[in-house]
């Protein structure tokens, strides 16, 4: 069992759980698709501008509990892969190809890439990213609005009949704070509403204003050059990845979501901070640490990182093959997708490639 975080630090995420073991396997996949509804659903300034800020939980920890913080970053060293985001891939009769993970957020500091990245990316013949479709807005939206079973309540229900009289209030209270009329959204799949609710106000915001963030920034310019762009996967497919995920987990971590409050900030402000540091594989046994009482809920989180992250792992690197066959590639897929035994770094060595961190 993991030791408790320090009390102070802990009680504000008392009751939150699940939520932290969800945003683990899905912050990355809700930070790509929420664009769609801020951007494509709700009016684009609709998410009130506001500075970045938060405190970074791995910090507090460290000056807390420093014997959690010792195995916490124990833990993370143990993470094959986990200390890097940059790749080069290898293989004899290849041209030399690379593997970037990335955060799907506007943050300008994510939006600069590590040292390296840029040239790499500008060397390339080909440009993958985890779907192409993320290039046209409109094509994106058109996708979701020909399956409306894939994030909206087509069989008659709604929230109101899914969540208690209090959860309710609390998101009809929390989407006002956003600007959001619950009426409006009250059909949608709890998911869509995640991407609001759990990403902080500045990132939603920064979005409505349509700036882009580093994937999509990777495609456009790969477009305006010219060059081949491929996706590893459909924006179907991704959702239907999130709709795996039993109901009454989206909701319960809906209505948490909105309760931390700010304290979500922080949360996504330290994912940010050990994403810039490379830190990736510090991020499961952190957020596990944080959970109420230390609860290490193995079983739990095994069940979303096996439908959310490693079985998009193993069809990532299937469909990457034949592309890194041709050589002079750039991958940029969500970071979440790089670390592991059964991460795309080792899928790749798997295949008979090299794979060597560009620190």
């Amino acid at each position: 069992m993991t030791p408790a975080f320090a009390p102070t630090a802990g009680s504000l995420f008392k009751h939150a759980q699940n939520l932290t073991l969800w945003l683990i396997a899905a912050a990355h996949l809700l930070a790509l698709l929420s664009f769609l509804l801020v951007l494509g659903t709700l009016s684009p300034a609709r998410a009130e501008t506001a500075a970045c800020s938060g405190a970074n939980l791995l910090e507090e920890l460290k000056a807390e509990n420093p014997a959690t913080y010792a195995q916490v970053m124990a833990e993370g060293d143990k993470v094959p892969n986990g200390k890097n985001i940059f790749w080069k891939i290898e293989k004899p009769g290849f041209a030399t190809s690379y593997l970037l993970g990335t955060m799907h957020v506007t943050d300008p500091r994510v939006l600069k890439m590590p040292l390296g990245a840029q040239e790499a990316q500008s060397r390339a013949k080909t440009i993958v990213v985890e779907s192409d479709e993320v290039l046209d807005e409109k094509k994106s939206m058109a996708v979701l609005l020909m399956k409306p079973e894939l994030t909206m309540f087509t069989d008659g229900r709604s929230l109101d009949s899914l969540l208690s009289k209090d959860d309710l209030k609390t998101l009809q209270d929390g989407l006002k704070s956003r600007g959001i009329t619950y009426s409006a959204v009250s059909r949608m799949k709890p998911w869509m509403l995640m991407g609001v609710v759990a990403l902080p106000a500045c990132e939603l915001a920064r979005k409505g204003e349509k700036n882009i963030f580093l994937d999509k920034k990777i495609a456009l310019q790969a477009a305006a050059e010219g060059k081949q762009i491929r996706g590893l996967e459909t924006l179907e497919e991704q959702v239907n990845a999130i709709n795996s995920l039993p109901i009454e987990l989206h909701i319960k971590s809906m209505v948490e979501a909105i309760r931390l409050g700010k304290k979500m900030d922080d949360l996504f402000f330290t994912m940010t901070d050990l994403y810039l540091s490379q830190q990736i594989g510090v991020l499961t046994p952190l957020t596990k640490a944080i959970a109420p009482d230390g609860t290490d809920d193995d079983a739990g989180y095994g069940a979303f990182e096996d439908l959310i992250i490693t079985k998009r792992n193993h069809l990532m690197a299937e469909r990457a093959a034949p592309i890194l066959a041709d050589g002079s590639t750039f991958i940029a897929v969500g970071a979440a997708h790089l670390p592991g035994e059964e991460g795309l770094v080792e899928l790749l060595r798997k295949q008979g490639f090299a794979v060597t961190a560009i620190n």
